[in-house]
């Protein structure tokens, strides 16, 4: 997913949020995914998808490599667990459902010919493979962090990210837009949740194994007021521009640390990129 890159800092978050909290108009076009809202400012130090499928396939020559060292030739890339394992599968945005279109179809889930998760591809490994498969697997991250301080740098923005997301939830903006929206949920016969997530997540949905939900009725129509009422009175909006506000501040306050851990993700990338040139 392409991000154009954050140039707003603290005063412009303040700009955005203001402008969203004393428009009386709606906004130009629908919000239907998290990433339409457009990048925040940690999004530069945060590990992104590219880098998840990249340093799969790069992980995954390493093992097989390893496995063939080890005596099990031909270990395919993608494998399959001896027995397949029971997945559970936590799932949503930061700001709940988002596409109305969805909302209608699904309520909280998904397509259920469409799962989350792909199932591997390759064929299952042996008992002996499998024996031998966690050290191999260790190795091939040890490969792929070399270089990288796991506790000082990699792990820093995400243990600020979790502050971060607290102090945005404490925000009376928000939470005033919080309200707002659960009076409107509230007010076409639904449950009056206090937040998106809480809709999100309600038990009542009966999720499944694999996370998704059974797509009732009551379901998908509370789902559709909840994406309604998101879209009256632009709740995701102000919501990103409470998170802008926050994180711009954050990086701000711990500028060396957050770049410790913006060296550090780039020598994770360089190193995927070497392996996938000497293996792939």
């Amino acid at each position: 997913m392409a991000r154009r890159g954050w140039r707003l800092g603290v005063t412009a978050g303040v700009a955005v949020l203001t402008a969203f909290c004393a428009s009386g108009t709606q906004p130009s076009g629908a919000i239907g995914a998290a990433s339409d809202l457009g990048p925040l400012p940690a999004d530069r130090y945060a590990y992104a998808p590219q880098d998840y499928q990249r340093s799969q396939r790069a992980s995954a020559l390493l093992v097989r490599q390893c496995m063939a060292d080890r005596g099990h030739p031909g270990f395919p890339l993608d494998p399959r667990y001896p027995s397949d394992p029971v997945v559970a599968i936590a799932v949503g945005t930061d700001y709940g459902v988002l596409d109305l279109d969805t909302a209608r179809r699904w309520g909280y889930g998904w397509d259920p010919a469409k799962p989350l998760v792909p199932r591997p591809k390759g064929r299952r490994m042996t008992d002996a493979e499998y024996a031998d498969w966690p050290d191999c697997n260790a190795e091939a991250n040890r490969r792929l962090m070399r270089g990288i301080d796991l506790e000082r740098d990699w792990l820093y923005a995400g243990s600020r990210a979790v502050e971060v997301d607290k102090a945005v939830k404490r925000d009376p903006r928000l939470r005033a837009a919080w309200d707002v929206w659960s009076r409107c949920v509230a007010e076409q016969g639904f449950t009056r949740y206090p937040d998106p997530a809480a809709a999100y997540t309600d038990d009542a949905w009966h999720r499944g194994s694999d996370g998704n939900t059974r797509h009732t009725q009551r379901e998908r129509d509370t789902a559709v007021a909840d994406v309604t009422c998101k879209r009256r009175h632009r709740t995701a909006e102000l919501w990103h521009a409470v998170q802008a506000q926050k994180q711009a501040a954050d990086i701000a306050h711990h500028r060396d640390r957050y770049a410790a851990g913006l060296k550090a993700l780039r020598t994770y990338r360089a190193n995927i990129t070497e392996v996938l040139r000497e293996f792939g």
